[in-house]
């Protein structure tokens, strides 16, 4: 994939103070965007956007609990009163309470866990998404990046011969694959327009999410996430990949 990152965009990522969120900031920041690093923890944002900013990138901060309405809606409005419009969204966000990667507990998971995972994997991303649309639909290459998971996808759940097979936690499984879905719809919804939706498989990484035995430094990780969020106009939309190749539904 080509990239189409050029000076003077502005690029929001979720969750961007560690981790994933942090490293696709400073690789977006690399290609000349700006980035808004979003956290609830404005500390924790601020020091990272220090930490941007002394390597010579452009970071901005904005206070952003995605489980909050008030959060973004004034996060939306400081958007629009800063920049005017918004390049690139990557919904990074997310939590996994299920506690274990390697169980099946689709019988005993209690619905507050469900309801916890799907507040913020799910229902917070589509509430952002909503929210800040109007200022993707007026950059002339808008992007959305739903941060998903290998883990959300029904069909190698249901193969007995892949890899993540006997990784059933259902609650945060079943959140990615509601993602999935969000992402299939809305790039529908938007085929007619330059903004470009897609789903993005980062791989197993070191994060506090991946764990230690995670197989991908988190440079390797952000790829994914970078690549898609810098699509050319010709670039796919409605599809779910994992360095630069599809993943299955």
């Amino acid at each position: 994939m080509v990239s189409s990152a050029s000076n003077g965009k502005i690029a929001l990522i979720t969750g961007a103070n560690k981790g994933l969120g942090f490293e696709m900031s400073r690789q977006l920041a690399q290609q000349g965007l700006t980035v808004l690093i979003a956290g609830r923890n404005l500390q924790a944002a601020q020091a990272a956007a220090t930490t941007l900013k002394d390597e010579g990138l452009k970071a901005e901060v904005i206070a952003l609990d995605i489980n909050s309405s008030t959060q973004i809606h004034t996060a939306v409005q400081e958007i629009a009163d800063r920049f005017g419009q918004l390049d690139v969204l990557i919904n990074n966000a997310g939590v996994m309470l299920d506690g274990d990667w390697g169980i099946s507990n689709a019988s005993s998971v209690s619905l507050d866990i469900i309801r916890k995972t799907f507040e913020t994997n799910f229902f917070a991303l589509v509430e952002v998404t909503q929210a800040l649309l109007p200022l993707i639909l007026k950059s002339k290459s808008g992007r959305i990046v739903n941060m998903a998971s290998i883990e959300g996808s029904l069909t190698l759940h249901a193969d007995p011969n892949s890899l993540i097979y006997d990784a059933k936690p259902f609650a945060y499984n079943a959140s990615k694959a509601a993602v999935n879905s969000f992402t299939v719809h809305l790039a529908h919804e938007l085929r007619n327009t330059p903004v470009k939706v897609n789903s993005a498989h980062p791989g197993w990484v070191k994060t506090e999410l991946g764990g230690e035995g995670a197989m991908m430094d988190i440079s390797e990780g952000a790829k994914t996430g970078v690549q898609l969020a810098t699509l050319p106009d010709d670039g796919p939309s409605g599809g779910f990949f994992h360095l630069g190749e599809p993943v299955p539904w």
